[in-house]
């Protein structure tokens, strides 16, 4: 993988993480071309801890995680409070959690997006913690060829190991060290990674003839320790395995690996178990799923009965996930159905230790998050922190160890399931392992394959049922039988030959005993390992060896009469040394069964046994009551002098005494040793016991004060929510909060019923909801609030209930003043909006009646006035001013006889003058009615007399009319130029006595009017 980015290390903790962070940064180089990236359960205080304790343990900087942040080298990144973290190339990804939420498995998460995006250029590390958190995430780092670390004690405990123990016990942890260990392993490990980037890269090639003859070598020191040959797998996916494998052992060349291949076999067992690590899970590619359920389970159903059963076969099942998943759709299907089919599915592997956890059908918690609630209430049963799958869906799986490659396949399957296997499979071996499937499917059966996986070129094999899911159908044959390839035959050749090397029991062990025993023996005789217990035993040997008391035991020495023992140990002793035969004379026997027998021993070893566990002969040559005096060695070797003879053998068994007393004593020395410093080490055990009750009731004290603390704030949140309930029910408004998704947060009982919400809709999108539609304009009205972060209100009507709503919208604000939501409220206004209308059906009789009553007045005026010989002029004037006071009560009726501007009523006055020959200006202040019928008079008056005598009465004549607001009065000019020379006027005239009255009296104002050679000059005051 390339280094564009640096050595990116994520870092677990929870309860205690802070010591065990302390003791990891304070041996973490300066300059280590790492990132650490801190993921954490702690409350606040705890967090301010963890920054003090950063920083005065380390000398890289220490940043709060940012949303988009490039991760750079030698930085420390903290997981901020109430968040998630993720990583996407390179880049950190923060979701920011509500208030009263909490982060699911934080942990898992960062540590799930960090192998996916970093590969084997991540490292994960477990510390002290106490829910499980980080055992899933280490097994994706692991998978995707990562280095995992967990915590364990040497000095610096976990405070709370579950965490830890948790992942150590899932078997995907390759260091399992104290904290203060992991920096350097890290440092190790990243500045061997270049040297193994360029490994991968150069055996990379399944054409380069050196990557082949190195993975063939491996592969074969694999097949003699596990019997499971790798030579086939891709060269890619192996390669990177040994690398990882390499890495973690700090081993820089694949020479010296296979060398430490050959000497450690604990080695040799993490490399097959690397090989073997699958990504597996309960419901893996859910869609492919939905498919198989809808699709292809209904077909396998179809003409089946009690007889007849459903057959699955899953090949490389590992732990057991995807079988049980396919166990339970097939026990929904039979539920929907009511059909009583019964159902064998066959889960095989090469890996045992994953048999055996699949056959105990028990995960944690965190491998059953992706079932949903339903199934897992219906088909796991909770034990403790494990999910146990139901005994109904176990009952269906046979689990039993397979090597697909070599031997025999399952035969007349409805369905194999294989989505784990091919992808690590060269071309070669999959153009083998296809057919084999086709074999085993009955025509017509069903190949689910996984989404990274094809049938490559076995296209007349196979119908294609969805290419995009991987599912086939089996193509019927004539000539349909299993033929083993070439390669599959080598395989098994190769297994069959180590098998037979190996094989020393039974059948053929008892013919090259017995074909030994004829060429140069006849006497009972028994075969022993170097250990002494018996794989063999021939006929005769009854009076020799008996079965002892108690526990049944296979041990020679066990079997003997006690009084030989000891010269059949130092015998079988002797020739496991040598490797020669040794022969011993006139040992007796005592037996249960009779009296006292003599013979001579002879142990040799056997020719052809096995290198890798040696076989040893032990003859019993019986002699005769009359012989057992003159007993001697048959072929004569020995001096005649019997007495000699004891003396040299008593010699040789107390030597023999003598060392095994001294081997004793030393390993007694030893023990005593052992015991001296386990008993230190209990002194010192005690003590820090001691200190930590001290601490501990200390801390124990602590929290009793936090904890009335807490409950007080839990009363005073008790209450705050019973007030904040109180109130939602008795304010009866229709609220609903809502978040920057318009995600439903809460919402009153009043709203409840406006929108037929119920409990269950919390979460959901307020505009899903079928009882918003007669609102189309809520979410543009709501994204309005959250650009300007105003307060929007709209009047709303609803037609089927003929109701009127006032909603107004409200922004969210949380404690940084930044808008994070809206608050919708609906008022019912239902009867305001009547009272509206019947205001305004009143206001518009009241206008009518009185234009009605105006145009009376005018008509009554004008006929009598002149009927009465009154000049027309001044009869005109009268009605010009009736008609002023006309179109005044027209712009109040316009305006509801609310407040008007007063730009409205200088502009309605003066418009049936010419434009150029009038100037308005000023603000458009509101008046009340009372003021708006006094100013219009005025300006009605002021505009005619202009007219007649005034500016307005000459082409060039210009009237300007300003006003502007000063002090809380309105000061109003009236200025006339360019008109005939103005008189002072009769102050007893109508007109003028009309103005002054008004603004006098209805205006509670002041009138200055000036006559100048220019022109008249008029200025009104009053208050606004």
């Amino acid at each position: 993988m390339s280094t564009e980015f640096p050595f990116i290390v994520g870092i677990g903790a929870s309860a205690g993480g802070v010591s065990a962070l302390s003791h990891f940064f304070a041996n973490v180089p300066r300059r280590s071309g790492m990132a650490f990236v801190i993921v954490t359960h702690l409350n606040p205080n705890r967090e301010s801890q963890l920054h003090t304790v950063l920083s005065r343990q380390t000398e890289m900087p220490v940043k709060i995680a940012q949303d988009d942040e490039l991760v750079e080298a030698d930085t420390v990144y903290v997981m901020p409070e109430r968040a998630t973290l993720q990583i996407k190339d390179g880049r950190l990804l923060l979701n920011v959690l509500e208030l009263d939420a909490r982060a699911h498995k934080p942990i898992d998460i960062f540590f799930g997006s960090l192998a996916e995006d970093q590969k084997e250029n991540a490292a994960a590390i477990v510390l002290s913690g106490g829910d499980g958190d980080g055992t899933i995430g280490v097994k994706i780092i692991k998978e995707h060829g990562g280095v995992t670390f967990a915590q364990t004690a040497n000095g610096d405990p976990p405070l709370n190991p579950e965490m830890p123990e948790s992942a150590i016990a899932a078997g995907f942890v390759d260091f399992a060290i104290p904290a203060s260990a992991m920096p350097e392993k890290l440092v190790e490990i990243r500045g061997g990674r270049a040297e193994l980037d360029k490994l991968i890269n150069k055996n990379d090639t399944k054409d380069d003839p050196g990557s082949r003859k190195m993975q063939t070598t491996i592969s074969e020191l694999l097949k003699n320790y596990s019997g499971h040959d790798f030579s086939g797998y891709k060269s890619k996916t192996f390669f990177r395995r040994v690398a990882r494998r390499m890495n973690v052992r700090h081993v820089g060349d694949l020479e010296g690996y296979c060398t430490l291949l050959e000497k450690d076999r604990e080695e040799m067992h993490a490399l097959f178990r690397d090989l073997l690590i699958g990504v597996t899970a309960f419901f893996r590619d859910p869609n492919a799923f939905d498919a198989l359920e809808e699709q292809i389970i209904p077909k396998l159903f179809e003409n089946k009965n009690a007889r007849n059963p459903v057959r699955i076969w899953v090949p490389a099942c590992t732990t057991g996930e995807e079988v049980y998943s396919l166990a339970i759709l097939m026990c929904e299907h039979i539920e929907k159905t009511d059909q009583s089919v019964p159902i064998q599915i066959f889960a095989t592997d090469i890996d045992e230790p994953a048999l055996s956890i699949a056959r105990q059908g028990r995960y944690p918690e965190q491998l059953v998050r992706s079932v949903n609630p339903e199934r897992i209430k219906k088909y796991f049963r909770r034990e403790g922190a494990s999910y146990v799958i139901a005994t109904k869906v176990r009952e269906m799986c046979v689990f039993s160890p397979h090597n697909v490659i070599s031997d025999p396949p399952f035969s007349r399957m409805d369905m194999v399931s294989c989505r784990n296997l091919l992808i690590y499979f060269g071309p070669d071996l999959q153009r083998e392992v296809i057919p084999t499937f086709h074999y085993a499917l009955k025509p017509g059966g069903y190949l689910f394959l996984g989404t990274s996986e094809s049938i490559s070129q076995f296209s007349d094999l196979f119908n294609t049922v969805d290419k995009k899911l991987r599912i086939f159908e089996a193509v019927e044959q004539t000539n349909r039988a299993w033929k083993p390839s070439s390669v599959l035959q080598k395989m098994s050749g190769r297994d069959a030959a180590t098998r037979q090397e190996a094989d020393t029991n039974g059948i053929k062990l008892r013919h090259k005993i017995e074909r030994h025993i004829l060429e140069n023996h006849s006497p009972p005789h028994a075969v022993v390992r170097e250990d002494g217990e018996i794989v063999f035993v021939s006929s005769g040997t009854g009076g020799l060896l008996e079965m002892p008391r108690g526990a049944p035991s296979n041990h020679l020495l066990d079997m003997v009469p006690r009084e030989a023992r000891v010269e059949i140990r130092a015998a079988l002793r002797q020739v496991v040394d040598t490797r020669r035969a040794t022969q011993r004379y006139n040992l007796s026997a005592t037996t249960s069964s009779g009296p006292s027998r003599h013979f001579n021993l002879k142990i040799e070893p056997l020719q052809g046994s096995h290198e890798s566990e040696r076989l040893f002969i032990v003859f019993f040559q019986p002699i005769a009551p009359n012989d057992v005096e003159g007993a001697v060695p048959s072929d004569g070797v020995f001096s005649n002098d019997a007495s000699d003879s004891e003396i040299v053998e008593i010699r040789e068994r107390l030597q023999s005494s003598i060392e095994e007393y001294e081997t004793a004593l030393e390993e007694l020395k030893s023990s005593n040793e052992e015991l001296v410093s386990v008993n230190e080490e209990a002194q010192s055990t005690n003590e820090e016991l001691e200190a930590s009750k001290e601490e501990l009731q200390s801390l124990n004290e602590e929290l009793n004060t936090i904890n009335a603390e807490l409950n007080v704030k839990i009363e005073e949140l008790d209450m705050a929510n019973s007030d904040l309930r109180n109130l939602f029910e008795a304010t009866q408004i229709a609220t609903v909060f809502l978040d920057a998704d318009l995600v439903i947060r809460n919402f009153t009982p009043a709203a409840g019923e406006l929108f037929n919400l119920r409990s269950a809709d919390l979460g959901r999108p307020l505009t899903e909801l079928a009882s918003v539609s007669e609102y189309p304009n809520l979410k543009p009205h709501i994204q309005q609030v959250f650009e300007t972060g105003l307060v929007f209100e709209h009047r709303l009507s609803r037609t089927d209930t003929r109701t009127e709503y006032l909603v107004r919208i409200t922004p969210y604000r949380a404690t940084n003043e930044g808008v994070e939501g809206a608050v919708v409220t609906l008022i019912d206004v239902t009867s305001l909006a009547k009272a509206e209308e019947h205001q305004n059906v009143l206001i518009a009789e009241l206008n009518h009646r009185v234009r009605n009553m105006l145009a009376v007045i005018i008509a009554i005026v004008k006929n009598s006035l002149r009927a009465k010989g009154m000049q027309g002029a001044a009869v005109d004037d009268l009605i010009n001013r009736l008609q002023g006071m006309a179109r005044a009560y027209d712009l109040l009726y316009e305006g509801s006889w609310c407040k008007l501007g007063l730009k409205s009523i200088v502009k309605q006055e003066l418009a049936s003058f010419r434009s150029d020959s009038v100037n308005i200006s000023g603000p458009n202040v509101e008046l009340l009615p009372t003021q708006i019928l006094a100013l219009s008079m005025v300006i009605h008056e002021l505009a005619t007399n202009a007219a007649k005598y005034g500016a307005l009465a000459k082409p060039d004549g210009i009237v300007t009319v300003n006003w502007s607001v000063m002090k809380g009065k309105i000061v109003l000019s009236w200025i006339e130029r360019d008109g005939p020379v103005a008189d002072n006027p009769d102050p007893s005239g109508f007109g003028y006595a009309l103005i002054k009255g008004q603004v006098e009296q209805q205006l509670e104002g002041k009138l200055e009017t000036t006559f100048s050679p220019e022109g008249l000059s008029v200025r009104l005051e009053f208050p606004v």
